[in-house]
């Protein structure tokens, strides 16, 4: 106590508060040997850690419960009055790890992610080795994706960083007028047997022109896979075209599904064609072609024919072909019989069998679906 105290005051003397040093202070314990808090100010060494610390300044006495890093000076003569020492906590002068600027809590929380799961890999690692194993092949890549996970999820918690995902723009369904699908081909197999059910196509079509009024109904088949209403529409277009058996207005034609029908006009497989054809007297699986059953209500067009056409037309011309083989179909229930070309290059007849031939006895004829091309 006889030196000089942490703060420049002579030990000896009046103090700054105007008690004596010597003697009893205000709490009862005498000044020469142990200070205020029990700790001799003499002979004691700085320590860090458990371990002594040269300090040529002298040794500087600190309160318990100061300021954080400090050590405190001990009396080595008076250490087993003291108790055991305990080690302070870190000196100031350690540095601190640096975070990040800009990243905060966050940014230590992501980094301490990263290096754990990096660390559990490596150690997964050196077992394997110890153990006289080989290191998995996928150690390595999960190191460095759960650091890239580690940084990758920083990155989006950073909204100006953030990309925002755009949804691809639907593509607007292709819609074909009835032109265009009128001169489509459709796949289907030759040899179909369909399932031999019919519906009737549902909605009225008025008759257009004067004459004698001729209603009838649109069955197709179940099953097929050709579209009712295209092949409604057609017949409708058809046989009220100026060019058809309606076109001198000896008559005009309504299509109807509920009531009572003159006729039937029929879309069905090859297979259910041939069976209802059968029952008037007619093969139609020779050359796979349609038929009016005049013995039934039925007017069947093969739909095989109605999908992919004949070689006679061709492929370019499946709007005329289709066009020909309603007006062809039609007309036997109208009561009109074959008839065949004689003058070579000119248009062929439409009750001429052109899904067959448009050469017959060696007279060469151009197609054509019309009653009255001329109209």
């Amino acid at each position: 106590m006889y030196g000089t105290p942490a703060h420049g005051t002579p030990m000896y003397g009046t103090p700054a508060h105007g008690t004596p040093v010597y003697g009893t202070p205000a709490h009862g314990t005498p000044v020469q040997g142990t200070p205020a808090h029990g700790i001799p100010v003499h002979r004691a060494a700085a320590v860090r850690g458990g371990h002594p610390q040269h300090d040529e300044g002298g040794a500087r006495p600190v309160p318990y419960g100061g300021r954080r890093g400090r050590t405190l000076a001990v009396d080595p003569e008076r250490a087993d009055e003291q108790g055991p020492f305990v080690p302070g906590p870190r000196h100031e002068d350690e540095p601190e790890a640096e975070v990040p600027a800009g990243r905060g809590g966050l940014g230590r929380t992501l980094a301490g992610v990263a290096a754990a799961a990096v660390a559990t890999v490596l150690a997964v690692v050196v077992a394997g080795q110890v153990t006289g194993q080989e290191e998995p092949a996928a150690a390595p890549r999960a190191a460095g994706e759960a650091a890239e996970r580690a940084v990758d999820e920083s990155s989006a918690s950073r909204s100006d960083d953030r990309i925002t995902p755009t949804r691809p723009v639907p593509r607007k369904p292709v819609v074909r007028t009835y032109e265009q699908l009128m001169t489509h081909q459709f796949p289907i197999d030759p040899e179909l047997k369909g399932s031999g059910a019919f519906e009737a196509v549902q909605g009225f079509q008025k008759a257009p022109g004067k004459g004698r009024l001729i209603r009838y109904r649109v069955d197709v088949e179940k099953g097929i896979g050709l579209d009712p209403k295209l092949f409604a529409d057609a017949v409708q277009k058809t046989l009220n075209d100026p060019r058809s058996w309606a076109g001198d207005g000896a008559m005009t034609f309504e299509r109807i599904s509920s009531g009572e029908p003159e006729f039937v006009i029929t879309l069905a497989s090859p297979g259910t064609t041939g069976v209802w054809c059968r029952k008037s007297g007619l093969d139609t699986t020779i050359d796979n072609v349609s038929c009016d059953s005049a013995s039934t209500e039925r007017v069947m067009i093969n739909a095989f024919r109605w999908a992919r056409g004949s070689s006679t037309f061709g492929p370019k011309a499946m709007h005329a072909y289709r066009q020909m083989l309603i007006n062809h179909e039609v007309g036997h229930r109208l009561g009109h019989n074959h008839v065949t070309c004689r003058t070579p290059g000119a248009l062929a007849p439409v009750m001429q069998q052109q899904t067959k031939s448009l050469n017959i006895d060696g007279v060469r004829c151009r197609p054509n679906p019309w009653v009255n091309p001329g109209s």
